[in-house]
């Protein structure tokens, strides 16, 4: 898409949020921020990753903490690539272990994290990922109505959603 003039935007998550400027530079691609809204067919848009809305999953939200964190990236990134690729092995490894055995409820967004997020950005509209939970749902929040969008992974095949005037909808490529 940048090759052909359309703007693309990155925004990292729980599996790539050590890419920085290299990686943009040569996709042609701006790093967003962890949370930014944007206008979406005319309304206010919140975009976020997702993973900041999972407030009940205690153990990766310390994760994140220390992931997302500028100073132990540049520890970790000091590192020679061959023991920064076993960690980062060891760690999926560890991930897929551990999110296999907790409940399902743990690793979804918590509604008083969205009712935040709503507030704090004073939208009506996310769009998020992570739990790659497909759906459109309709909420109130103090009063007004908001939507949340959530978007699929892109492991079995890809999707994506469109807005216009009508509102949105989500097409599978």
């Amino acid at each position: 898409m940048a090759n052909a003039g359309a703007p693309v935007g990155v925004m990292t998550g729980n599996r790539d949020f050590l890419l920085g400027a290299r990686f943009t530079e040569a996709a042609g691609a701006t790093l967003l921020p962890e949370q930014i809204v944007i206008d979406v067919a005319g309304t206010p848009t919140l975009l976020l990753h997702g993973d900041e809305l999972c407030t009940a999953d205690v153990d990766y939200q310390r994760f994140r903490r220390i992931a997302r964190n500028a100073r132990y990236q540049r520890a970790f990134l000091a590192f020679p690539y061959p023991l920064r690729w076993r960690v980062a092995s060891l760690m999926r490894r560890k991930s897929a272990s551990s999110t296999a055995t907790k409940p399902e409820a743990i690793m979804d967004v918590e509604e008083r994290a969205v009712e935040q997020a709503f507030r704090a950005a004073k939208v009506t509209r996310i769009i998020h990922g992570h739990t790659h939970r497909p759906a459109h749902h309709h909420l109130l929040v103090d009063g007004r109505d908001c939507e949340r969008w959530v978007l699929a992974d892109w492991y079995g095949r890809g999707s994506y959603l469109e807005f216009d005037d009508n509102g949105g909808r989500t097409r599978e490529v």
